[in-house]
């Protein structure tokens, strides 16, 4: 798997917005996160330059626009948020994190089942 680096909570909320509809331009994530997050526009312009000198954003000029792009798959950000979240939190202890969400969840028994079932294919 590529190096993904650390990326922020605010950038988060700009790469769910390009992973959805990339390419696509900064005026585009502005529209789809000003009024949403309560940010301005060079707010959400410095978080995508961010992006891209961490470069998990790329860009193609067409005209005067630029249109971003992702460097790194959604999975591998998910991945390896969750490992890095292991770690800080449970201190790398799989079992643990997921009991705590099991215990402090409302689970259907259609989710236990489904559970059940994945931790079967598991063994």
């Amino acid at each position: 798997m590529v190096n993904i680096p650390k990326i922020s909570e605010a950038e988060w909320e700009v790469m769910k917005v390009i992973w959805n509809n990339s390419p696509c331009s900064a005026n585009y994530v502005i529209e789809n996160l000003e009024s949403k997050m309560d940010w301005k526009p060079k707010t959400i312009k410095t978080l995508i330059s961010r992006l891209v000198k961490k470069e998990v954003l790329a860009f193609e000029i067409e005209g005067r626009s630029y249109n971003y792009y992702p460097l790194v798959k959604k999975e591998d950000c998910i991945k390896e948020e969750s490992k890095s979240f292991l770690h800080r939190v449970f201190n790398g202890v799989t079992k643990d994190m997921v009991l705590n969400f099991i215990e402090d969840d409302d689970l259907t028994d259609e989710d236990i089942e489904d559970l059940k079932k994945i931790l079967e294919k598991r063994k």
